[in-house]
């Protein structure tokens, strides 16, 4: 997990800010969908992709560890096994 020094208070209503440098960096634009995840006592955001992760495919999709698949590419992973 790289560190970025970056601290923000979370305020009344449980709110904070993703600061502008991490979202330029993750590509998380206004109106972006963002998922968390607990993990090992940690919070961890994710930008949520919408596509197939390998063909950007946004239709028969399963998710695998958080990312997006769709029927083509699994079935051509599996062909490679």
């Amino acid at each position: 997990m790289q560190s970025t020094g970056i601290v923000r208070k979370v305020d009344d209503l449980g709110r904070i800010v993703l600061p502008a440098e991490i979202r330029r960096m993750l590509d998380i634009q206004e109106g972006s969908d963002v998922e968390f995840y607990l993990e090992n006592g940690r919070i961890v955001l994710c930008k949520l992709e919408n596509g197939c992760i390998f063909c950007g495919a946004r239709e028969s999709l399963r998710r695998f560890h958080g990312k997006n698949l769709c029927r083509n590419c699994i079935n051509t992973l599996r062909g490679l096994e």
